[in-house]
């Protein structure tokens, strides 16, 4: 019985992110097309959903340039910092932001592109990408680095720690490499 708790619990830290961030996406969409037809406007069956769709992009914008404004980055800071204080909420919105902010913003994490060897006695070796130099936080040694390595075909990936020795940078886009490896190789 402990066993399925504990895997309904892993379960639900990876899925509910995902599951919270295409709520909330939807649930503005579907308030966006009811607060349109509250106020009498209705242009076409097929048009009102990109007028949706269209407002939705333009308020993600906007959150985006209030947020990086002097004048409201205080006021996200202290609602992150309430967020911060909810135990469950914390780690959920917290995973959420890292892989946001993994891929997109000024703090992107999947832009070094490597090779490595998962073992010196292999002669296989795996594309991915260095996500932290520094491990000592963990109390890992200073001659290990974590590397990511995503998944073909899949939106999920592994964390390998692995000597510096069996990493080799390579010179490619990230964005090429990654799409490369999501498409199993086959990408041009």
């Amino acid at each position: 019985m402990n066993r399925l708790i504990k895997y309904f619990l892993q379960g639900l830290l990876f899925t509910a992110p995902i599951f919270i961030v295409f709520y909330v996406i939807v649930h503005i969409f579907l308030q966006i097309g009811s607060i349109l037809n509250f106020l009498g406007i209705t242009i076409h069956p097929v048009i009102d959903p990109i007028i949706g769709l269209v407002l939705l992009i333009s308020f993600i914008i906007l959150m985006g340039l209030l947020g990086s404004s002097i004048i409201f980055k205080p006021l996200f800071n202290f609602i992150e910092k309430l967020i911060e204080k909810a135990p469950l909420i914390k780690t959920m919105y917290s995973a959420v932001k890292d892989l946001m902010s993994a891929f997109v913003g000024t703090k992107k994490k999947f832009n070094q592109p490597i090779l490595f060897k998962p073992s010196k006695s292999e002669d296989i070796e795996r594309l991915g990408f260095i996500t932290s130099t520094d491990l000592s936080e963990l109390g890992i040694s200073k001659t290990k680095i974590a590397v990511y390595i995503p998944f073909s075909y899949a939106i999920s990936g592994a964390v390998f720690i692995v000597p510096v020795e069996n990493i080799t940078p390579i010179d490619v886009p990230p964005a090429e490499l990654m799409k490369f490896i999501i498409s199993g190789g086959i990408s041009d």
